[in-house]
């Protein structure tokens, strides 16, 4: 059985290449665009692992991130940050929201397809 990966994330060419990536490797890649309803997606879909952008239509990741954490439903799922903030700040933010792992845009493919292993692998 493959492991489930929903990437949240509003940008249609970095869906398309990290969806190429991944399902090229075996993952099942789940995919959604705004922050408005991401937790109830999460919730309902119940990924092996979250990967989520910061900057989404309707809510940050960072307010979905302090969400997920803050319910207690689901503590254990690795959350990887992806974004195009990469300062410092936001980093450190991500880890005390909670996050498993931080990357910034752009990235490369080996590199996410390496945290994703790290992350749901062990």
């Amino acid at each position: 059985m493959s492991k489930s990966i929903l990437l949240i994330e509003d940008e249609p060419n970095i869906v398309e290449a990290i969806n190429f990536i991944l399902s090229r490797d075996g993952w099942k890649v789940a995919t959604h665009s705004n922050g408005h309803d991401a937790n109830q997606v999460i919730d309902a879909k119940a990924p092996d692992l979250v990967i989520l952008d910061v900057m989404l239509p309707g809510k940050s990741g960072f307010d979905i991130l302090r969400d997920l954490r803050g319910s207690g439903a689901k503590p254990d799922t690795p959350v990887l940050i992806l974004t195009a903030r990469g300062q410092n700040k936001d980093r450190e933010l991500a880890y005390e929201l909670g996050a498993s792992d931080f990357m910034s845009k752009p990235f490369s493919n080996a590199e996410v397809l390496s945290a994703v292993r790290r992350l749901v692998e062990g």
